[in-house]
């Protein structure tokens, strides 16, 4: 098992969740297995120094829908990230990783410090 420790202090959102995803895979090793889950372990530090590129502060925006009728709810980017800095990380790290069944496995490997 691996473990790779990354200050996350004035970097972009995207790239640094591209570059974790990227470790968390695996892929960045000679013995990459799409087929099997990976063993790296991936610390994030500093996470509430993290920079947004552009106006996605206030543009961006999360939805989520409770399953009634009329309840679309959505939140911005800045309310989440006010409320829950490692949310953002995870989310955009979580979406980054292939659709199947060892996402939910790569991603226990994830481990963010405020």
């Amino acid at each position: 098992m691996q473990e790779y420790k990354i200050d996350a202090a004035n970097q972009i959102l995207g790239r640094l969740a591209t570059k974790i995803a990227v470790l968390l895979q695996g892929k960045n090793s000679a013995h990459y297995e799409p087929r099997l889950a990976g063993n790296n372990r991936v610390i994030v530090e500093n996470i509430s120094k993290i920079k947004f590129s552009g106006k996605k502060l206030n543009q961006k925006l999360y939805r989520h829908h409770t399953g009634y009728q009329g309840h679309l709810k959505s939140q911005t980017l800045e309310q989440i990230f006010e409320k829950d800095p490692k949310a953002v990380l995870r989310k955009a790290v979580w979406n980054m990783l292939p659709k199947n069944k060892l996402r939910s496995k790569r991603i226990k490997n994830l481990i963010i410090y405020a």
